[in-house]
């Protein structure tokens, strides 16, 4: 026999033999318990239940939300216009001039609010804007006179508003009208401009729950989608409104219980 099989194998003690150094005990920091790992599943599940919850009640908010702008667009223009600017819905029921109130969706966040704006119809004729700042010359004596009607200072003041206003612009005169989307950013500032700085003053306006009717539904659906606060009314006509309009007739009885007086 080998001398070397007498020998022990490198790293093997002994029975009887004292340990070298002392046994530690390691243990892992970031080794979750049951306990730890259980909270961690309950927040888990919490965060998934919650989350389709606010998706749930996101989308019925949003469902109520187009009855009321369908409701507002098509059965009730003339009562909430009355309310917003009384003149202006003379003007509407003037049968000369072809008016269309279109509403619609904006906003950052949810939920949205309704915005609505005043478009005329010309049959493709076209219309012919006047305005005192595009017929006057600035070397005129008309200017003159009209500084001297006006006062100084608030002459002053309008250069100043206008110096203030159309940097803000690409395109703010129709020489600057190069291609299309030229034309239509034109007419975009043209309508948001104040009419003391020659625009049309007609921009998107914001539709607050003091213009809609407290006896309509609408009314609720709008403070609901604000607050938070369901109204009774509301909940009692909720399962019917948030059904799928399968037919014509379900969408208009649908918009005729977001329109209607109560």
């Amino acid at each position: 026999m080998n001398r070397s099989s007498d020998v022990p194998g490198k790293g093997i003690l002994k029975s009887g033999t004292k340990s070298l150094g002392k046994v530690r005990r390691v243990r892992f920091a970031n080794a979750p318990n049951s306990r730890s790992l259980l909270s961690m599943l309950k927040d888990i599940s919490a965060q998934i239940i919650q989350r389709a919850w606010l998706s749930h009640t996101n989308k019925m908010i949003f469902r109520l939300l187009k009855h009321a702008i369908c409701a507002a667009e098509f059965c009730v223009t003339h009562e909430i216009l009355k309310k917003v600017s009384p003149l202006e819905a003379k003007l509407i029921k003037d049968p000369t001039m072809q008016c269309k109130i279109r509403f619609r969706f904006r906003g950052e966040t949810f939920p949205p609010f309704i915005v609505f704006k005043i478009f005329l119809h010309t049959d493709g004729h076209g219309y012919k804007y006047f305005s005192g700042k595009n017929v006057l010359m600035p070397s005129s004596e008309a200017v003159v006179d009209a500084c001297k009607l006006m006062g100084e200072r608030k002459f002053h003041r309008i250069i100043v508003e206008d110096e203030r206003i159309f940097p803000k612009s690409k395109v703010t005169d129709i020489m600057d009208v190069v291609t299309m989307q030229d034309y239509i950013q034109y007419r975009s500032f043209f309508d948001e401009a104040p009419a003391f700085s020659g625009g049309r003053n007609n921009s998107w306006r914001k539709l607050n729950l003091e213009s809609i009717p407290r006896t309509m539904l609408m009314y609720d659906i709008v403070h609901y989608s604000e607050s938070g606060v369901i109204s009774n009314r509301l909940r009692n006509e909720m399962k019917f409104l948030l059904q799928r309009p399968v037919t014509q007739e379900i969408h208009k009885h649908q918009l005729r219980i977001v329109s209607e007086n109560r």
